[in-house]
């Protein structure tokens, strides 16, 4: 009989305990194709495929901005988020993708904007606030194709998942139950709120949360009328990833559209640029220098993330009117 592990072991993978994929079962239509080729050749497509999201998101982003003259959607290549996706292969570069089709699309083509956010229901406990805003928008707006659009795309991932493996569904949440998730070395403002209230009490890891949708849902009600998804939308994303009780450095690339709107209203209102430079130079640096994206030295990027954009969206300060001569 074959050890443990030894296709892994063949590929590569030198380490004795397994790494567990906690996404759960809706995103086997990103990895089985990999499956039809080997472990060289699959790295090699996973990472074009990344690269290839990448493009296109900052290509979409560019546009859905007014194309301006500027190069300023090049500094989207450099946001650290995104730079370490790309040196880790993590998924934060497809919830870009899923966002950024959700924004380019949602007037133009709904059923498939909705259905784009599948991507980003690959890790749906980063999303809750935002998902709030979303049904609040949807049905304040009468956009029910955006909803039909991402339930259809729900239910044909979990047909798949089915098709695959029949008992996917209550085999994850057994994994859930057995992974000891408030022991995991995830470093996020969330569960350093639970170790600094009561470490035992896993429910507060939650709470940040639970207060962020209630905020969302007040936030989307009281601006339906005129909500903008550049506008407040990003806002809410923002939020809602900030206080995600379960996260990573590299799921900060879904920020990149805000980040973006944010520097175009900063370059047409003559704001300085440095504040999203002294966020964005130091935790590249953090990269170069090798320091883990698990660990607490990336704990203060979102809360960074968001001021620099509150900071960009201002309103200008109106010029106060000339006095008579």
């Amino acid at each position: 009989m074959e050890p443990p592990f030894c296709a892994s072991s063949a590929a590569g993978f030198d380490r004795a305990d397994p790494l567990i994929v906690r996404n759960p079962p809706l995103a086997p239509f990103m990895a089985l194709p990999l499956g039809l080729v080997g472990a060289g050749t699959g790295l090699i497509l996973w990472f074009i495929a990344l690269l290839a999201a990448l493009v296109f998101s900052v290509r979409m982003l560019w546009t859905l901005n007014g194309r301006p003259e500027n190069r300023l959607h090049l500094v989207g290549y450099c946001f650290a988020p995104v730079m370490s996706c790309l040196m880790l292969g993590q998924v934060g570069l497809f919830l870009l993708l899923g966002m950024g089709l959700f924004l380019s699309l949602h007037k133009s083509r709904p059923f498939v904007a909705g259905a784009a956010l599948l991507l980003c229901a690959v890790k749906p406990h980063l999303f809750v606030p935002f998902a709030i805003a979303l049904a609040v928008w949807a049905v304040g707006n009468k956009a029910y194709r955006v909803l039909a659009g991402g339930f259809a795309a729900l239910l044909a991932s979990c047909a798949l998942a089915y098709c695959v493996d029949r008992d996917a569904w209550a085999q994850h949440s057994q994994m859930m139950n057995d992974a000891g998730l408030k022991d995991v070395a995830l470093f996020t403002l969330s569960k350093y709120f639970r170790l600094a209230i009561a470490p035992g009490a896993f429910w507060l890891q939650f709470l940040p949360q639970a207060v962020a949708s209630a905020w969302a849902l007040w936030y989307s009600l009281t601006r339906r009328k005129g909500w903008r998804w550049l506008d407040e939308g990003m806002l809410v994303l923002l939020v809602s990833v900030m206080c995600s009780p379960y996260s990573w450095f590299t799921d900060e690339a879904v920020l990149l559209p805000a980040v973006l709107v944010g520097l175009y209203r900063a370059d047409e209102s003559n704001r300085t640029l440095l504040p999203f430079a002294l966020a964005d130079g130091p935790a590249i640096l953090e990269l170069l220098a090798g320091v883990p994206v698990a660990s607490p030295f990336f704990l203060w990027t979102t809360p960074a993330w968001l001021a620099w954009c509150v900071f960009a969206n201002a309103p200008a300060k109106k010029a106060p009117p000339a006095e008579p001569r």
